[in-house]
């Protein structure tokens, strides 16, 4: 079951990388920071920094391959976002020495939410708005100052649709689009993020306690480790809960991710064109 989508490169089955093999992915994401920066005649990046490890070994390779002065951080904090989250997030920029911004992102959320009372009502509605809410404002921040958005989104993440369509996704490109959950923490601790950071359990935060593991219904250990296998590997079903010791249920969930967010990785359809 290999997959084949723009959203992700070829990625090997391997989780666990080597101190070489971690150098090099280190060295080819700068290049690919720096080339995407250059070929867009920008003059420089904007990211959302969440306080996670994604956005933080984003932050922490984007300066390495533009230089502190050319990496714009911005913190977008929600009524749902916890203050160590924030904290966190302008911990990174401050330890980075970028410029930062502070914006809060409730009176755009609450203008919406204004505007169509209903979808207040919608906890899943609601946290995709503040999402989104972030991606117009990384956009104003990028136009504004000619800089492109890097997203941080990772393979776990874009095999198994974990993102707002239009909202987290919506960025000029992914530096660790290539790296599942795991591998991004093991780059991290090799570029020098704090243990602590490497560490903490991931949250969208898109509403008050969520987290990644939770909403998903598998730690990323063994999402990862299904994915790489069974979905971008070429192991059966039940290759691949033998070889993992996990149950089927599991390995179906996955699959199910997969295959439901299949639309989040393509551009939005259109009809064929006609025959003659």
């Amino acid at each position: 079951m290999t997959t084949h989508d723009p959203l992700v490169e070829d990625a090997p089955v391997s989780l666990d990388l080597s101190a070489s093999e971690l150098d090099a992915r280190r060295e080819q994401i700068t290049d690919f920071i720096e080339g995407v920066v250059d070929d867009a005649g920008a003059t420089g990046a904007v990211i959302g920094l969440s306080g996670g490890i994604d956005s933080t070994l984003v932050a922490h390779l984007a300066v390495e391959a533009l230089g502190a002065d050319a990496v714009h951080g911005l913190v977008m904090p929600s009524e749902v976002n916890t203050e160590t989250n924030m904290s966190d997030a302008e911990r990174v920029a401050e330890l980075l020495d970028i410029e930062y911004d502070v914006l809060d992102i409730n009176p755009v959320v609450d203008a919406l939410v204004d505007a169509y009372p209903a979808g207040a009502d919608d906890r899943t509605a609601l946290g995709n708005v503040r999402v989104r809410t972030r991606a117009v404002f990384n956009y104003f921040v990028a136009n504004a100052e000619s800089r492109v958005v890097l997203g941080t989104g990772n393979r776990s993440e874009a095999l198994t649709g974990y993102y707002t369509k239009y909202g987290d996704q919506a960025v000029d490109c992914n530096p660790i689009g290539n790296l599942y959950k795991r591998q991004v923490r093991q780059l991290a601790a090799h570029v020098g993020v704090p243990d602590d950071l490497v560490e903490k359990p991931p949250s969208a935060e898109m509403w008050e306690g969520q987290t990644d593991e939770d909403e998903m219904g598998l730690d990323y250990d063994t999402l990862d480790a299904i994915l790489a296998l069974h979905v971008d590997g070429s192991f059966s079903k039940t290759a691949t809960v033998e070889t993992l010791d996990v149950s089927a249920s599991a390995v179906d969930r996955v699959v199910e991710l997969y295959e439901q967010s299949e639309h989040k990785r393509h551009m939005p359809p259109a009809p064929a064109e006609l025959g003659p």
